[in-house]
């Protein structure tokens, strides 16, 4: 039991620090368009847990478990370190960095599009479940959802035993992560480059509306209407809002054969007056 409380305290030391950091600072686990990334972060908090593992190991053995004797031999604490852990923090870093490879390419060559990030505000956790257009993506959610589990289950069995050292995991383990880091990378790899909405605005009549990949002849479409659209030199998209629409609607960018994920626009609401 008290082998347990270190540990968890030990876990608290090392991530609360870091998890302030991603609260107040996002900036190094957010992607091009500054929305969190998928898998920068799930191979942050796999590097967090395996270096958890190995400080609270170490503390063990250095006190509890009697010394430098009991990390030795092939059954010693550390055996899976190589068979396991490894393989399980590999899947993740992979994916991070063939991920920053594919979509860098796609973005230069135009076949994806990533806006520019709108200051340095906390992300929403739905980030890293959703594509750029905010919707749930499933590829996102099978990775994220079993990296999240297999996380608890490693960490469930090491507080059940801490002095048994790293918990002697089945050996195909490594695939709960390797397996959604594939499918994730494939979905980069293979997601059509659909233009993105990442704000809808009205003003004295005139709608416009922020984003990327817009191409060169977009067209916005309110609920289903096309407007005559045109485009600044920033890449806003702007139209005159037809006089019958109502004060919330749905906006969809086409262009190049392809259409954005709807966005929802609604007026703010007025001030109060008493």
């Amino acid at each position: 039991m008290t082998s347990a409380l270190f540990a968890l305290a030990l876990l608290a030391a090392l991530a609360g620090p870091i998890v302030l950091r991603v609260l107040q600072h996002p900036g190094f686990v957010t992607g091009r368009d500054g929305r969190l990334s998928t898998s920068t972060t799930l191979a942050l908090a796999w590097t967090v847990v395996l270096v958890w593992l190995l400080l609270a190991t170490l503390g063990y053995g250095l006190t509890a478990g009697g010394g430098v004797d009991w990390f030795q031999g092939p059954d010693g604490p550390l055996s899976a370190l190589t068979t396991v852990y490894l393989p399980l923090l590999g899947g993740p870093y992979t994916a991070l960095i063939a991920a920053k490879a594919v979509v860098g390419t796609r973005v230069e060559r135009g076949s994806m599009a990533k806006p520019a990030p709108k200051g340095t505000k906390p992300r929403p956790l739905h980030d890293l479940i959703s594509n750029d257009g905010g919707r749930t993506d499933l590829v996102d959610l099978q990775y994220v959802a079993l990296s999240a589990v297999t996380m608890l289950y490693v960490l469930g069995f090491f507080l059940t035993d801490v002095g048994g050292g790293l918990p002697k995991l089945p050996d195909g383990m490594w695939a709960l992560t390797a397996a959604p880091a594939g499918a994730y990378l494939l979905n980069k790899a293979a997601l059509p480059g659909n233009p993105v909405i990442t704000q809808v605005s009205v003003t004295g009549g005139l709608l416009s509306v922020e984003g990327g990949g817009f191409g060169d002849a977009p067209r916005i479409e309110v609920d289903g209407t096309v407007l005559p659209t045109a485009v600044s030199a920033a890449g806003v998209l702007s139209a005159p809002l037809p006089p019958e629409a109502p004060p919330a609607f749905s906006v969809v960018v086409s262009a190049r054969g392809l259409r954005s994920d709807p966005a929802a626009y609604a007026p703010h609401p007025g001030p109060v007056v008493g």
